[in-house]
């Protein structure tokens, strides 16, 4: 069975003293290596037969622990995914749009320690969600959009990753527990299909306190996983999930590569791969993507 591991690294220095290292620790893992391909100017393949891509992955990082390399080893054959499903507060965007939005009530500090607990999987995330949303009753309809405009930004790679999956026939689905008004427009700015999240009530004026039921949390997105993945006929397997926190665990131990971005302790010793040094275009990296593929405009 043919292994690809892959190494993702800031810069090509980088990459250049990476790479030697990861193919000695594939020498010690014992595992022949059939070829090496450059991806693109801080990123590339190593082509190895094996049977266990945890272990290959794992000889790997010891290899490389002290760099700022992310590593990636899977099945070769089939890597380049059909859906992808993505997380959006702390992973396609910069920040936690609850958290800022709560900034504009003055209560930025405590929601953002639920926040933080919840995504640890300290708190279970529903009651979590209701608790911080009651705490913003009577906070004017404005601040969404202020929120909005000053504080989402796109994570870098993120609009490349989707749209160069959807230039290759993928498609990506934004499904978050944060809200609709945030979920609509950064799926709009960065070129996702479809998306799913919460809804906030209001009055016409103001936030009621309240969040639409069911609550769209770890179960649900779990759900979205599979849904998307049936009525698109896919396998899990043809699948690519990709979050932070732990709502977002279970849709990444499901999916073919489940992604840790950035991710709490709880998530990055679950997934399939990490990113902690590089940007969202690792993901592509890790498909198989090499950077002329990008769709970068």
């Amino acid at each position: 069975m043919l292994l690809a591991l892959t190494l993702v690294t800031p810069d090509y220095d980088t990459l250049q003293e990476a790479l030697p290292m990861a193919l000695e620790a594939v020498a010690m893992a014992g595992r022949p290596v059939e070829d090496t391909d450059i991806l693109g100017e801080g990123a590339a393949d190593i082509l190895v037969q094996g049977t266990d891509p945890t272990i290959l992955r794992a000889h790997a990082e010891s290899h490389l622990g002290h760099m700022k390399v992310d590593v990636c080893a899977q099945i070769a054959e089939g890597r380049k995914k059909r859906l992808l499903i993505a997380d959006m507060d702390s992973t396609i965007i910069g920040c936690e749009c609850l958290d800022e939005l709560a900034d504009f009530a003055g209560l930025k500090a405590e929601i953002a320690a639920i926040t933080e607990r919840a995504m640890r999987g300290e708190l279970e995330f529903e009651p979590a969600l209701r608790e911080r949303v009651a705490r913003l009753k009577g906070l004017g309809l404005d601040a969404l959009q202020r929120t909005y405009d000053e504080r989402v930004r796109l994570n870098p790679g993120a609009r490349t990753l989707v749209r160069t999956m959807a230039a290759h026939g993928a498609r990506s689905v934004l499904v978050s527990g944060g809200f609709e008004f945030f979920t609509s427009r950064v799926a709009a700015a960065a070129g996702f299909a479809a998306q799913r999240a919460n809804r906030l009530i209001d009055d016409g004026a103001a936030l009621t306190g309240q969040v639409g039921e069911p609550i769209l949390g770890r179960a649900a997105k779990l759900q979205a996983l599979n849904e998307e993945a049936q009525a698109a006929g896919l396998g899990l397997h043809q699948t690519l999930a990709i979050g932070d926190g732990a709502n977002d665990l279970a849709m990444i131990e499901a999916a073919g590569l489940g992604v840790a971005y950035r991710a709490k302790p709880i998530v990055a010793s679950q997934a399939d791969a990490k990113v902690d040094h590089t940007d969202l275009r690792a993901l592509l990296y890790f498909q198989g993507y090499g950077q002329d593929e990008f769709v970068t405009d």
